[in-house]
């Protein structure tokens, strides 16, 4: 049986940090296939304009673009130039939702994210919504500091 690591990316240290503790989980359980994911805080609420909305979907299309070809495709070039069994993806949504979402659609077992003490996915995740993914993800969540 393949294990499934979901390794929540933030493009900071941090992010690098759940990568190279995911990469060294993966090495010792063996037959292990690793997902990198990168989520962009987005909430489809708000009131706007027809031609707001398309300038909208034309803006999330570019950050999607971004995030593939800047945080999600080196992740997974790496891993996979380390011999792991790696894809990634970028979805737009809340965080801990989205994570978790993203874990159970694919079959992931156990998710990994890192802490930063300021900026980045810190301000993103911890708070709120890391408590909400801590105790309400359906699979074990690894904080790495």
């Amino acid at each position: 049986m393949t294990v499934k690591i979901v390794i929540g990316l933030d493009g900071t240290d941090a992010g690098e940090r759940a990568l190279e503790f995911a990469k060294n989980l993966a090495s010792k359980i063996g037959a292990c296939e690793l997902l990198a994911a990168y989520v962009i805080e987005w909430s489809p609420f708000t009131f706007q304009t027809a031609e707001e909305n398309e300038q909208r979907h034309n803006r999330r299309e570019e950050e999607i673009k971004l995030a593939e070809t800047r945080i999600v495709e080196p992740a997974v070039a790496a891993l996979k130039a380390a011999g792991f069994n790696a894809s990634g993806l970028v979805r737009h949504g809340d965080v801990a939702e989205t994570l978790n979402k993203l874990t159970v659609e694919n079959g992931g077992s156990q998710i990994i994210v890192g802490r930063t003490s300021s900026g980045g996915f810190s301000k993103r995740i911890f708070g709120s919504s890391t408590q909400s993914l801590v105790m309400h993800a359906e699979v074990p969540v690894t904080v790495v500091g």
